[in-house]
């Protein structure tokens, strides 16, 4: 693959929410998510784990536990005073039981002999403490797992297919652990609805890397 040819697989990539009513063959989900675990990961923990789901039950009772949760908190007070855009994106948070397949990523807690000192000394050091704070904002596990879920995505738009990487639905964390049936000691990080495109949507400009690079030499 030349540069232009990886270049143009990224740039052309688009977060679908619109999908065929096609079956998404299990075997091309569970070859994506193989290559995508050649990520890098901290320590090479691998600390993910990818829950493939075809069941049209168990997207629904997803769905059903996301909207749920969406509108408990599009009846708070807060989020009536934010204004319609809040409320319509709220009304729709479950948009995604119509897709085929989806895909849920969690990964496990790690925590690596340096942070295990720093948890000891926080509470008496407040270099320590500080030095754990900073350490925090960029979580091992979860930079591991980023990966992982950057690499899913465009393996499965050079198969054709269709994603969006939600976040959203960890509003409704517990529920869907429970419907998985996640095992003990993993988190839920992600949720990625799959299928076959039924939308082509224009690319979103991005900032020229002027903008957003400083090189220093």
């Amino acid at each position: 693959m030349t540069i232009d040819e990886l270049a143009n697989l990224i740039k052309s990539r688009r977060s679908i929410r619109s999908w065929q009513d096609k079956p998404v063959p299990v075997d091309l989900l569970s070859q994506a998510v193989e290559i995508a675990t050649y990520a890098p990961n901290g320590g090479n923990q691998q600390n993910w784990y990818f829950y493939i789901i075809t069941r049209k039950d168990v997207i629904t009772a997803i769905a059903d536990a996301v909207q749920e949760s969406a509108n408990y908190f599009a009846g708070l007070p807060e989020a009536k005073e934010m204004g319609d855009n809040l409320t319509r994106m709220l009304q729709r948070a479950s948009f995604f039981r119509s897709a085929p397949a989806a895909i849920a990523v969690a990964c496990s807690r790690y925590q690596s002999p340096m942070d295990k000192i720093l948890e000891i000394r926080e509470e008496i050091d407040p270099r320590i403490k500080q030095m754990r704070d900073w350490r925090n904002i960029a979580d091992t596990r979860i930079q591991s797992v980023s990966a992982a879920i950057a690499y899913l995505l465009l393996v499965l738009h050079a198969m054709g297919l269709g994603a969006v990487w939600m976040t959203g639905p960890m509003q409704a964390k517990g529920e869907i652990e429970k419907i998985l049936k996640i095992q003990p000691g993993m988190d839920l990080v992600a949720f990625i609805p799959v299928g076959y495109p039924a939308e082509n949507p224009p690319l979103r400009e991005r900032k020229p890397v002027t903008e957003i690079c400083q090189i220093i030499s």
